[in-house]
């Protein structure tokens, strides 16, 4: 399984993104897909996560209500778009594939498959 995430860049506080992760390989569509984010000297931090067939998404409360994840399952794609993004916004983001019970989620070790990540830098 490969994961490829793109959309990144730099936009300037109150702007939006949208983040897209493309599966590639033996992907297996029941599994849930999640973003995480980390920024420098900071742990990996959960972002949302969504279930195979695109209902459900779960949200980390910081990104409630302005950030929104979505999938394609046609085209292999999870999406995340970010509206209003704040400077604290600012990491680096990866997608992956979630093994594992619902509880576990928010997990990053529940995590199998990593994409490489994707620079997003808000601007003040």
């Amino acid at each position: 399984v490969q994961l490829q995430a793109s959309g990144g860049g730099l936009v300037q506080a109150g702007g939006s993104l949208r983040l897209s992760c493309a599966a590639s390989g033996r992907t297996v569509q029941s599994n849930r897909q999640g973003w995480f984010r980390q920024a420098p000297g900071k742990e990996r931090e959960f972002v949302a996560a969504i279930t195979w067939n695109g209902v459900n998404p779960i949200y980390a409360d910081s990104v409630k209500g302005r950030f929104a994840i979505s999938r394609d399952t046609a085209k292999k794609t999870v999406y995340l778009q970010m509206n209003n993004l704040e400077p604290e916004d600012t990491a680096t983001y990866f997608c992956a594939r979630h093994r594992g019970p619902l509880s576990t989620v928010a997990t990053a070790t529940s995590y199998d498959y990593w994409g490489q990540g994707t620079q997003v830098t808000v601007s003040s």
